[in-house]
């Protein structure tokens, strides 16, 4: 059983109640838009952190961390981009790769908006965390947390603040 943290977008900051929600997670999955290394860094000091960069992260961060991330959590094959789109209307890269790849979830960020959605065409569960930075056109801050046991993905839990 592993508890995951997910967040997308923090373009730079952090808000510390974000650690408080993760503090029970035994990883943090980044979706893109981290902003700088010493966010990505703060992280992952806290936590172990797998990550994907966004369209506005700088060289030093695309170095560090790819454009896609598939790995397996327990036994569910995982797909993680930062502008993927969502059911029915993915970005053509990245639906390529759920085609290919099968996950049992696609992650994605960009688009500052909390979804949660499953796709019955794929057979996956969709998230886009929402944006947990105070950059952007969001007035409310988003991540969310779940539990990957086995091939069970459950008890998805969402922090909500105001910018």
């Amino acid at each position: 059983m592993q508890k995951i943290g997910l967040l997308s977008d923090t373009h730079g900051s952090i808000n510390p109640r974000i650690l408080d929600f993760f503090a029970a997670c035994d990883e943090i999955w980044h979706a893109g838009d981290i902003g700088n290394m010493e966010t990505a860094e703060k992280l992952s000091d806290f936590k172990p952190l797998k990550a994907v960069y966004g369209n506005i992260d700088g060289q030093e961060i695309r170095i560090s961390y790819p454009k896609y991330q598939v790995f397996n959590c327990e036994l569910v094959k995982v797909l993680m981009t930062h502008i993927g789109g969502y059911p029915g209307h993915y970005e053509k890269e990245a639906r390529q790769l759920i085609v290919s790849e099968k996950p049992g979830i696609f992650i994605s960020g960009h688009s500052h908006i909390l979804k949660v959605m499953y796709d019955k065409k794929h057979e996956l569960l969709h998230i886009n965390p929402g944006a947990a930075g105070n950059s952007g056109f969001h007035n409310v801050i988003t991540c969310v947390r779940f539990i990957i046991d086995g091939k069970d993905i459950r008890d998805l839990e969402v922090f909500e603040k105001e910018r």
